[in-house]
């Protein structure tokens, strides 16, 4: 059975840095279009940040150049670094497939970190 473990989140003041990492039990991400995504309180979850199976990245228009996402796939495991967080990004922060390419459906979700932001 696939389990995706996030860790990495905290509480941090506005303006700082956090870098959460994702890896999995039962599957590897090498060949696999990955993603980040999050979901704030009460909204709806979104798409943070992508790498595909060969390494081409892309990001949210909210990111706005704050965020860098990247893979290992020898060590099985992607990562997310934020720089100058913003009290808007506070939400629980997932990782899964970017199942909406069509290459890999998705995994049952983790249970995600939290990453709190205060000003």
């Amino acid at each position: 059975q696939v389990q995706l473990v996030e860790s990495g989140g905290g509480l941090v003041q506005a303006g700082e840095s956090l870098r959460v990492s994702c890896t999995a039990s039962g599957t590897r991400f090498g060949g696999k279009d990955m993603a980040w995504y999050r979901q704030a309180a009460g909204k709806q979850r979104e798409v943070v940040a992508t790498v595909s199976h060969d390494f081409k990245r892309d990001y949210a228009d909210f990111v706005g150049g704050r965020f860098t996402i990247s893979r290992d796939d020898v060590g099985n495991k992607i990562h997310l670094q934020m720089f100058s967080l913003k009290v808007e990004d506070t939400a629980v922060y997932y990782c899964n497939t970017n199942f909406r390419t069509g290459n890999w459906g998705p995994f049952p979700w983790g249970q995600g970190t939290q990453v709190t932001v205060v000003s």
